[in-house]
Order: C-alpha cells, then structure tokens, then sequence
C-alpha cells in the first residue's frame, strides 16, 4: 500500500515518460514491473467475466498461445461498466481459468475511470497511437505497445483479439 502511494505521489511531482515506469499487481498478488517486457511488445486488456464481450478471453488466449514469444498479453479486469466483474481477484481468477482457460497474465482488479482510475491506464489513456484517444469507453478496449514502449494502436471492444488490425503489428 505505502509503495502504491509513492508512485502516485512520485507520478503527480514528475510525470511519467514511458509504460516503463508503471508496475502492477497480478491476480495472485505479485508485483510485475513492465520495464522486465523491454524488447517485447505489450497487449494490454481492460476485462470484464459478466461483458458481452467476454467470450473475448477465448481469442485472447488464443493469441496468447500464438503469439506469446512476440507479444505480453495483461488482462486487467475492472468493473466500471455496469459492474460487470466479480467482487473479488479470487473470484475473477477461477472464472478466467475455469471458463476460458486463461494462461496468460492477469491483473488485480482495477479502476480504468474516473476518480480512482490506476496510474498505468491514466498513463495509457492520454497516449495517441491510431485515431482512439481519451478515456476507455467499454470492457475489452485493447492497447499495443511496441518494443520501445510506445503506444502503437488503441482498439475498442468491438475490435477481435485475433482480427488482422491487431496482428498484423505482431
């Protein structure tokens, strides 16, 4: 708690210059600094288990399983949309494994507007890469980041994992 707090206060005196800089909290409650994926490129995912737009971790996995020596796949689940997450991590981990047998990295549940919106998707949300800009609008908007950490592409919901707008960058 007392380093989450640092970083934010650290984030207000200096903005940051590069999704290097964040880190977070996996599901199981691990810390993960992004700057351990230099060299890689990032897909980053805002989820939902109750979304119409769910049966997206399917594809997302697929493309983990594809793509997963060129490309980080993070799922960051939230609830800010119509509450459409479970309460819990635990909660959301069985789901995700259980369902859809998720491999790849997921997040602790996090806030991706409004008031409490984490620090990496402020970040992320004031980036330009393709003509989406400003704040996430629904479950399952996707961010690619390339090697060097720029945002190369944002993708609304409606937007597959697996359509060629995406892979073709991988």
């Amino acid at each position: 708690m007392l380093s989450t707090i640092l970083l934010v206060l650290n984030l207000l005196v200096t903005p940051p210059t590069s999704i290097y800089q964040f880190s977070f909290k996996t599901i199981d409650g691990k810390t993960v600094k992004l700057s351990q994926f230099k060299g890689k490129k990032i897909l980053i995912v805002n989820t939902a288990s109750k979304c119409g737009f769910t049966p997206q971790y399917e594809d997302l996995e697929k493309l983990h399983k594809m793509y997963g020596d060129k490309v980080v796949l993070i799922g960051f689940p939230e609830g800010d949309f119509g509450g459409q997450e479970f309460s819990t991590n635990a909660e959301i981990k069985e789901f995700c494994t259980g369902k859809y047998n998720v491999s790849f990295l997921l997040a602790e549940k996090s806030d991706v507007i409004g008031e409490k919106i984490s620090p990496l998707f402020k970040y992320l949300t004031t980036q330009t890469g393709g003509e989406v800009t400003g704040d996430i609008k629904w479950n399952f908007e996707k961010f690619l980041i390339n090697e060097k950490g720029e945002l190369v592409h944002r993708y609304r919901s409606a937007v597959k994992p697996l359509d060629e707008s995406i892979t073709k960058y991988l």
